[in-house]
């Protein structure tokens, strides 16, 4: 069985929390986890990732349980890809949303798969034991950067573009989502998050705290907690979906 938690925080220095989560038990059988980290001035940002979050969860109702992997990854792309329509369409009619946009990263998980989607840098991990591994590739300026051998992995915590995407939601009429299905088992945890955690945070850390003592809710306060240690100069949103295999541990966590 799945358990899960999850919260966000606006941070030390932003005056408006852009981040946006939504998390769904049983969905026709899956859980559904959604966060988005909204871009852009007078307030679009916000707008942008409450759209993202609630188009997705709206489209993914009718989800067939029964559908193979591969249609169910289509599915999913499918949803998404509406979503940044509706957004696009949306910023374009209304001069003060030019422009704006958010990332994006759903997991659609059950107790032996997961399908993650996202498009921008909020990401996805999956921990196993004592090991943390990077699910998804940030859309971002910096990535280009460290993959062609111009930066190191070091020099991106604190590039000064490190904000920059190379790809969002809602910023044009068409867009091309990552997808993938991952296998996942008992004890395993999925973390999602945007780069107001993965940016500060890094990925040995991460892993010590998920790792830790303490229950799912406490796991993902600490971990906000060290971003906003670490500066904390951006929102942050964390969720924690956790792979249990005791059905007596059925407490669900709150939104923070």
């Amino acid at each position: 069985m799945l358990r899960l938690a999850y919260q966000s925080d606006i941070g030390r220095v932003r005056l408006v929390n852009e981040d946006r989560a939504i998390v769904q038990e049983d969905l026709n059988g899956w859980t559904l986890a959604i966060v988005a980290d909204g871009m852009g001035g007078h307030q679009a940002g916000d707008i942008a990732s409450t759209m993202a979050v609630e188009l997705i969860q709206e489209g993914l109702q009718s989800v067939d349980p029964n559908i193979s992997g591969e249609e169910r990854q289509r599915q999913l792309r499918t949803v998404i890809e509406i979503a940044n329509e509706k957004i696009f369409e949306f910023a374009s009619q209304r001069e003060n949303y030019h422009g704006m946009g958010t990332t994006v990263v759903t997991v659609l998980a059950k107790d032996d798969r997961a399908v993650v989607a996202h498009i921008g840098d909020s990401r996805a991990y999956r921990i196993r034991g004592n090991h943390i591994e990077q699910l998804t590739e940030d859309h971002s300026l910096v990535n280009e950067l460290v993959r062609s051998g111009q930066i190191s992995r070091e020099d991106a915590y604190h590039h000064p573009r490190r904000n920059v995407l190379t790809r969002a939601l809602g910023t044009e009429p068409t867009i091309e989502v990552d997808v993938q299905e991952i296998m996942w088992q008992q004890g395993d945890l999925l973390l999602l998050c945007s780069d107001g955690l993965s940016s500060l945070v890094e990925k040995d850390r991460l892993l010590q705290t998920v790792t830790g003592e303490g229950e799912l809710e406490s796991k993902v306060q600490q971990l906000i907690q060290e971003a906003l240690d670490a500066g904390g100069d951006d929102n942050i949103t964390v969720v924690l979906l956790a792979n249990v295999a005791d059905p007596a541990s059925d407490n669900v966590g709150e939104a923070g």
